[in-house]
């Protein structure tokens, strides 16, 4: 029965987890586009950031991640066997990279806060994809361990995968185009 308890916090630590590194980072792109608006505006919104990232890293992202590994530790306790399974390595991995992954953003914050942080919205964007792929690799071993399938329907999936995530870069691109086109007619002469 041990081993079901451990599974079940595992599950939810990992979807905290995951939740909070997701908003994090996001916060980070609101914060840092913040630099473009004017004061008082700016130094309003990079406190607020400030305060919700810390927050929300303290209280839920890292909580979330203890009780992750806390109840995974638990599954291997009550299941070592499982230790021998290759796929197992595999995932071990991809997690040691997502806590690798915690802790930079972790760094990041701080610099944030301190305004040593120069990275744009869209850098912050593009970092935001690493958790995503490292779900979909944690998720299809768990799912699949040693029986991962590489056939027709695999590929199809991944392609689909694949297009959706270039469909809402391409939507966020031209969003943003559409955004400096409308600030550009705002300032010019004309538009008066």
């Amino acid at each position: 029965m041990a081993y079901y308890w451990f599974k079940a916090f595992h599950l939810i630590g990992v979807v905290v987890w995951f939740a909070g590194l997701f908003y994090l980072v996001r916060l980070f792109v609101y914060h840092a586009e913040a630099a473009q608006q004017p004061e008082p505006a700016q130094g309003i919104l990079k406190t607020q950031y400030t305060l919700m990232e810390k927050r929300l890293y303290g209280i839920i992202t890292t909580p979330g991640m203890v009780v992750t590994v806390a109840m995974a530790l638990g599954l291997l306790y009550t299941e070592p066997e499982i230790l021998k399974s290759p796929w197992l390595h595999f995932k071990l991995t991809a997690v040691a990279l997502l806590l690798g992954y915690h802790f930079y953003c972790g760094r990041l914050m701080k610099r944030l806060e301190r305004g040593e942080c120069q990275w744009t919205g869209q850098q912050f964007r593009a970092l935001n994809e690493a958790p995503t792929l490292l779900l979909v690799v944690i998720v299809l071993l768990a799912v699949f361990k040693n029986n991962f399938p590489l056939d027709a329907v695999t590929w199809l999936i991944v392609a689909l995968v694949v297009v959706m995530a270039l469909s809402i870069q391409l939507y966020a691109k031209k969003r943003r185009r559409d955004q400096e086109k409308l600030a550009v007619q705002e300032k010019s002469p004309e538009a008066a």
